[in-house]
């Protein structure tokens, strides 16, 4: 595509970069959607491993993309883009956690917040460049084990 063309449709770079950012972050939380309605009615233990896989297979299907959309999104509106993905994906844990069979949650949002929460970090730490590889070969077993110990502890 020429690049008269693609500023018919963005009107300058930042409009670009922006609507690049937006797609991107609108992938994941689309992953999060599916796992999330596919696992409705399945065993606490399932659904966090079904999570942490789609979550992270999200994620970092291309870690290269997610570095450099991070290092730009601080000025192009990302905060925003954000928070309304987050929204999304909190949304469709809530919702998954409320079929759980298995367990029973007071506060489904503040539950489906921490879990996602326990995710973001982790993932961060390795698209910052500061995990190990031991870190990253071990990362999905073990956020499964947290999420799954966590859902189970209880009312939350």
């Amino acid at each position: 595509m020429s690049v008269g063309s693609v500023y018919q449709y963005y009107p300058n770079r930042d409009a670009m970069l922006a609507a690049v950012l937006e797609r991107h972050l609108s992938g994941i939380a689309d992953a999060v959607e599916v796992v999330c309605r596919d696992n409705h009615g399945r065993p606490i233990a399932d659904m966090a491993k079904a999570l942490v896989e789609g979550y992270l297979a999200a994620k970092l299907r291309n870690p290269e993309e997610s570095r450099a959309l991070y290092a730009v999104s601080g000025e192009r509106g990302g905060a925003e883009a954000a928070a309304r993905v987050y929204k999304r994906m909190e949304a469709a844990v809530r919702a998954l956690l409320t079929t759980a069979p298995d367990a029973r949650f007071e506060d489904p949002s503040m539950t489906a917040s921490i879990a996602l929460h326990a995710l973001v970090g982790p993932v961060r730490t390795i698209l910052d460049g500061e995990a190990s590889p031991a870190f990253e070969a071990r990362l999905q077993d073990q956020l499964v084990r947290l999420l799954t110990a966590y859902l189970r502890s209880g009312p939350g």
